[in-house]
């Protein structure tokens, strides 16, 4: 029992380094031995795009603007936008685009998941655009992105959203997480596929739609999870790209709680995740559940340091002071100014640690009702 301490300190350590590190360097390395390449032309088939928004007034001109620049033939593209009970001006903003073909469906507040169950069954084409009120497309994305469905094997397929320059350190460490976000999925995809899609922006073939159950957290992996377990291949192209406004941290943390509750919750919807079912198992363990299991990870290395023989006591203990002290630190923002450069690695350890609670606050899903884990993003415009 003496040891049990140091045991469990060493095996949650590396499971840390394994989830942080490891894993992207295998990721690295088994991308470069089984890429699998996509299938492309430049086939052109009719696109429906569909827009949620619960008050997206703010937003609404900006994207209508950018969908209706798409380099793309305009017979070919039904654009439908979902108020889902907006109290703005987001329909008035929305029906000054219907001589554009912009069309407005007006329904009851009760969130994305309800949103898309009504608008999907009212679109007419082969592949379906679900996008957000606030990202930007890029002109050439829609052309590029759809070249990927000339391979039957995929079925949905990501765009690649770019985060713009935030104002201050945490803004830009956001953006750097997001890249390294960006980077795994990426190399998921060469591989053969993402674990979900990337949510403000991705195609799907019509067909392989499901009807969501009403609470769901994560659209983004509920529908394009049942078009992989029926076969097809969930992909990356780079080269559509959209652009998103920096959040903050704490926009971001609420974020995290939403998109990490979700995770728990579409182990549930879909149990074969966790079972050889998933052909990317091992990616969905590292990845997805290592992600969760971290913060107890943190937990069982914070107790268990005090149980180590000198001096590696002191030395562990020692490293997460430094850690958690720069993060509280970094939350009193008028004790570190933006060019100290204390403050860069403050803010690296601020943003770690609120992405760990983060995670532990997600196993609310299991206690309220998901829809009180839904909070508007705010950007700055």
């Amino acid at each position: 029992m003496i040891w049990l301490p140091t045991i469990l300190f060493v095996v949650s350590s590396l499971f840390l380094l394994y989830v942080i590190v490891g894993y992207p360097l295998l990721l690295k390395l088994l991308a470069k031995a089984f890429y699998k390449p996509i299938q492309k032309n430049d086939c052109l088939p009719a696109v429906s795009i569909l827009i949620p928004v619960r008050n997206g007034a703010q937003y609404v001109r900006r994207k209508l603007d950018s969908v209706l620049q798409l380099d793309y033939p305009q017979d070919l593209i039904e654009v439908l936008v979902i108020s889902d009970g907006s109290t703005d001006d987001t329909d008035k903003l929305v029906n000054e685009f219907g001589g554009l073909g912009v069309r407005l469906m007006r329904i009851a507040h009760g969130g994305k998941p309800a949103a898309l169950n009504a608008g999907v069954p009212t679109t007419h084409n082969s592949i379906v655009l679900l996008t957000d009120i606030r990202q930007v497309l890029e002109p050439e994305s829609l052309r590029k992105m759809v070249r990927c469905f000339a391979d039957p094997r995929v079925g949905v397929v990501s765009g690649e959203l770019l985060i713009r320059s935030g104002d201050n350190l945490a803004e830009a460490n956001i953006g750097l997480y997001w890249k390294f976000e960006t980077w795994i999925r990426n190399r998921l995809s060469d591989i053969d596929s993402m674990l979900g899609a990337t949510g403000p922006f991705y195609a799907i073939r019509r067909e392989l739609i499901s009807h969501m159950p009403p609470d769901t957290l994560l659209d983004d992996l509920y529908i394009p999870l049942g078009a992989f377990f029926k076969g097809y291949r969930l992909v990356v192209e780079p080269a559509a790209k959209a652009y998103d406004d920096p959040t903050s941290l704490s926009t971001e943390f609420r974020r995290k709680v939403r998109t990490l509750a979700g995770n728990y919750q579409i182990m549930r919807q879909y149990p074969a995740l966790l079972t050889p079912r998933n052909r990317m198992w091992i990616h969905y363990v590292s990845y997805k559940l290592g992600r969760l299991l971290l913060p107890f990870a943190l937990i069982i290395i914070a107790i268990t340091s005090f149980w180590l023989p000198f001096p590696f006591m002191v030395a562990a203990i020692a490293v997460q002071a430094a850690v958690y002290g720069l993060a509280i630190l970094d939350y009193f923002d008028d004790w570190l100014p933006e060019k100290f450069i204390v403050k860069r690695f403050s803010s690296v350890a601020r943003t770690f640690v609120v992405m760990m609670l983060a995670a532990l606050c997600a196993l609310s899903v299991f206690f309220v009702s998901p829809q009180k884990l839904w909070t508007p993003t705010k950007t700055r415009v």
